[in-house]
């Protein structure tokens, strides 16, 4: 869906090394879309309860990760790239990411 009024937000989860995103899209009606990592779209009535059912998926926001918080999941800000792109099937392959190991 293209609303030229949407807001995205970037969502992770991650086990191990491996980051697992979730983009919440944020439509103008105050509906909300959440792209999981198999590239589905699943819809909510509201950004809340999609930003609800991120949390107990135990997600996090992108924009609300600090370094700590970065660190304690085993991994550095720096190493993160959300995925880009705006048509599912082009972001479907970046949705889940293998960090490199640490030596």
């Amino acid at each position: 869906m293209n609303d030229d009024n949407a807001h995205d937000e970037w969502w992770l989860a991650t086990i191990g090394r491996t980051v697992i995103w979730a983009r919440l899209r944020v439509l103008e009606a105050g509906t909300a879309e959440v792209l999981d990592s198999d590239g589905v779209m699943q819809p909510y009535d509201s950004q809340d309860s999609a930003r609800a059912a991120l949390m107990d998926a135990e997600f996090v926001a992108l924009d609300g990760l600090d370094d700590d918080d970065a660190r304690e999941r085993g991994f550095t800000l720096d190493e993160l790239t959300a995925p880009e792109g705006e048509d599912a099937d082009v972001l479907r392959p970046q949705m889940v990411q293998q960090l490199s190991s640490r030596h």
